[in-house]
């Protein structure tokens, strides 16, 4: 089969290490990736340009970066200036790094350029294992979305229906980092944390940061964050 024949999917790209290996899981189930960013507002722009560099280099046939201002309504500490928790103790509530309907909208983005492009399946790297508790990555959030999105497209009433596929959802940090090993991904590349400098180095005290490293840790892998 040529790659042209091959079926196309919308990756959701947000450059750290978990749409690294939903990229790279996509491309190896015979997919043909379409990688997309949202540029929301975000504290640091050196995600967007790991989501570039990640693309690129797990071979996306095309990356987009769609914007919208999630800054204009700020409620969050990645959209407002409020300060990102740092060596927080863990806890159940919604930290304040929950961004009010980022993945509502992102997935809602995705789905538009899925239909344009006649893809029938929306990847995303959501987590409900190793995770900050975000509501809009438990697996109620992607069954509801997938509901949604074939009663309210054309492709979902007409056409072949909409899948989302979130194949990290049980899995934990550990088990992401040796996956994406065996994938032969260069962790390195991506940029996980939430207080990121210009050059997309970490600060190590941040929930993203932790959560990544305890991952390396359990996973028995050097850690290839590269730290401020």
């Amino acid at each position: 089969m040529s790659e042209k024949s091959l079926p196309r999917a919308v990756v959701l790209v947000s450059g750290g290490m978990d749409s690294a290996v939903t990229i790279a899981l996509a491309r190896e189930q015979g997919y043909r990736v379409y990688a997309l960013s949202v540029a929301y507002g975000q504290r640091h722009s050196s995600e967007l340009a790991a989501s570039a560099r990640v693309s690129s280099m797990l071979g996306a046939v095309e990356h987009k970066t769609v914007t919208v201002d999630l800054r204009s309504i700020g409620g969050s500490a990645l959209t407002a200036d409020i300060d990102v928790p740092l060596d927080a103790v863990d806890n159940t509530d919604i930290p304040v790094t929950y961004v009010p309907a980022r993945n509502t909208i992102m997935l809602s983005i995705a789905l538009g350029w899925a239909e344009v492009l006649g893809s029938s399946d929306i990847w995303c790297g959501v987590n409900a294992v190793d995770y900050s508790g975000y509501p809009d990555c438990r697996p109620a959030f992607i069954e509801a979305f997938e509901t949604l999105a074939n009663v309210a497209t054309k492709a979902g009433v007409e056409g072949a229906g909409m899948r989302i596929h979130a194949p990290l959802m049980r899995m934990g940090k550990a088990d992401i980092a040796r996956e994406g090993r065996r994938l032969g991904i260069d962790f390195s590349a991506t940029v996980s944390c939430y207080n990121a400098d210009s050059e997309g180095r970490a600060c190590g005290h941040c929930d993203a940061c932790r959560l990544r490293a305890q991952g390396f840790r359990d996973a028995g892998l050097p850690d290839p964050t590269r730290y401020v």
